[in-house]
């Protein structure tokens, strides 16, 4: 393999065999202007005496012959085995020694990174793992039948702007660290989402705290309730404000259901994920902001722009708020 900084590319190369064979100039010469042995000039132009232009490409460095390399009918037997009954390279190890055949498990397992089969998910024609479950898919069967929660913590903004409003390393940037009490902290955003109309209500709170999540869902359900909304089970993962036992008792008490997640498996609440991500992408860190305050009053503007304007596409690439029961009278307008 030729290096970026290699004297002699193909090409270069076809210059070198020119200077001599067209331009009549002696090897030693031409090795003389080229840089190289004169040796190295005998040899592309001996190569490409005999094979022309395709004798000036690189070859590969493996030898010509290679005695002890594995049967190609043991390689053929090797790819059958693991394409027709998925057999592990332990396996296959066993059952072609079994059989007679002097092979290593090593070996084997070389052979199928080399064929491409080593994972069992390459021998689907999707790439799909063969070992997991068939997803099944959690589909609301209509407004209120799931409603998704989650927090989305992110850096407070300090007064005048941080980081990526003045740059890493800018004065302002550096001073918001300097002294006591400087930490700027955290923000919260809790986030309640309808896994069927897509119709999201969010709130930029101080901590995670489960009191502080009881009274955002009280809040939450009272705003899906002004579109027709009854929230009928409450999708949430494993967080401790949600396993709080408050949290668990108010969604009870106010006619709901409380499921929670499998551990580590977020796309199980991959809806409000999703919300999350297009909140961060499209206003959280769409620009820079001067004040934790200003950041806030947008994340408001777009939330209203989620809901009443932007069109989604699980919603006929229409506004949540056309699938919603009920219509409110003051709507804002979109300043997105």
């Amino acid at each position: 393999m030729t290096h970026a900084n290699a004297p002699l590319t193909p090409t270069g190369r076809l210059r070198m065999v020119h200077r001599h064979l067209h331009d009549g100039i002696p090897q030693a010469h031409v090795a003389a202007e080229f840089r190289v042995s004169r040796p190295t000039v005998a040899t592309w132009v001996a190569r490409y005496r005999a094979q022309g232009e395709a004798g000036l490409q690189d070859l590969p460095s493996r030898p010509h012959r290679s005695p002890a390399q594995l049967d190609p009918v043991l390689v053929a037997q090797i790819h059958a085995l693991r394409r027709e009954r998925k057999w592990s390279a332990r396996r296959i190890h066993h059952h072609l020694v079994s059989e007679g055949h002097r092979v290593c498990l090593r070996t084997v397992g070389r052979w199928l990174h080399r064929l491409g089969i080593s994972r069992l998910r390459d021998l689907t024609p999707a790439g799909e793992d063969l070992r997991r479950q068939p997803a099944r898919r959690i589909t609301a069967r209509g407004p209120g039948h799931m409603v998704h929660l989650d927090v989305k913590k992110i850096g407070r903004i300090p007064e005048g702007g941080g980081w990526r409003a003045h740059g890493r390393d800018s004065e302002n940037a550096r001073a918001a660290k300097r002294g006591p009490g400087r930490r700027v902290g955290y923000t919260y955003l809790h986030s309640a989402i309808d896994g069927y109309t897509r119709l999201a209500y969010t709130e930029a709170l101080e901590d995670e705290r489960a009191a502080t999540t009881v009274s955002f869902y009280c809040r939450a359900r009272a705003f899906f309730a002004a579109h027709g909304i009854t929230v009928d089970r409450v999708i949430t993962d494993n967080g401790n404000n949600y396993r709080a036992a408050d949290f668990t008792a108010k969604v009870v008490s106010l006619g709901g259901r409380h499921h929670r997640i499998r551990p580590y498996t977020p796309r199980h609440n991959g809806k409000v994920e999703r919300y999350n991500r297009l909140m961060v992408d499209e206003v959280i860190y769409a620009r820079p902001y001067t004040s934790e305050q200003a950041r806030r009053e947008a994340l408001a503007v777009w939330v209203n722009h989620y809901n009443y304007h932007r069109p989604h596409t699980s919603c006929g690439d229409a506004p949540p708020t056309s699938l919603a029961p009920a219509r409110v009278n003051n709507v804002m307008p979109s300043y997105t």
